[in-house]
């Protein structure tokens, strides 16, 4: 194929080949464009020419430096529950969010996940459904989610539960406390903490080990680990209808709305 394809550069993300590694970096706040169909189709559609690409077997994922953080997010929420699309414009946004949760999950490349700073729990989730996760030491991840009544979409309580287990999962999920980069690694849902400077040398320099093994291994020992896959799949869509209920009930955060 030709691989210059795979350098790109559009409002969402930028993506570039680099030797047999491809890197595919968010722009500013990308959740703000996940409605946007236009920009979410060239996303899935750069994830399908990596996975064809047998030139490269590693993406690494950067997540932007400037993300939404709690009270952004609440703002967002609630902006888009206060408006005469909320339902559509929700629902689109959790389809985004599930498709790109199952491309992780089934990508036939090993992926790296690369963030930094405020992360609220949707970002926290991309790098659970990757393979190794690398985070600056002054990232802190956060559950705005507790404030706003609603459960968080992209399969949190399925991947902590499977990386930590359970109790973790629940701790973490009925908490609306910061964690801190160094607890997220001890407790195992972060691999490797680096200070920020180091970070981007760090991630280009895993991600090349990751592609030196060889790519028949790497695919076997990735199907294998989410030969589960089907499940997860299963676990988006029940997280959709629970979400559904809770919106078309009027009342976030009402236990009722669950009934």
């Amino acid at each position: 194929m030709n691989t210059s394809k795979l350098n790109i550069d559009n409002d969402l993300f930028s993506g570039k080949k680099n030797d047999n590694i491809a890197v595919l970096s968010f722009k500013e706040k990308p959740l703000l464009l996940t409605l946007d169909l236009t920009i979410k189709k060239v996303l899935f559609g750069y994830l399908d020419l990596v996975a064809s690409c047998d030139e490269v077997n590693v993406l690494l994922i950067q997540q932007p430096l400037v993300k939404l953080k709690r009270k952004e997010y609440i703002a967002f929420y609630t902006e888009i529950m206060g408006s005469d699309l909320e339902q559509t414009s929700l629902y689109r946004m959790y389809h985004a969010v599930g498709q790109f949760m199952l491309n992780l999950m089934g990508f036939n490349k090993t992926f790296v996940h690369v963030d930094s700073g405020e992360t609220i729990l949707l970002y926290m989730n991309m790098g659970l459904a990757c393979d190794y996760r690398i985070v600056a030491d002054n990232t802190v991840f956060q559950n705005p989610n507790i404030e706003l009544g609603i459960i968080p979409k992209g399969g949190s309580s399925f991947l902590l539960s499977k990386m930590a287990g359970s109790r973790v999962a629940s701790k973490i999920l009925l908490s609306s406390a910061d964690i801190e980069a160094e607890d997220a690694r001890q407790i195992g849902i972060v691999d490797q903490v680096v200070p920020l400077k180091k970070l981007d040398a760090a991630a280009l320099e895993k991600a090349r080990y990751f592609a030196s093994i060889p790519s028949g291994y790497g695919v076997g020992v990735k199907k294998l680990l989410n030969y589960d896959i089907k499940q997860f799949a299963d676990f988006l869509e029940y997280e959709n209808k629970l979400l559904r209920k809770l919106i078309e009930s009027g009342r976030l955060g009402r236990e009722t709305a669950y009934g």
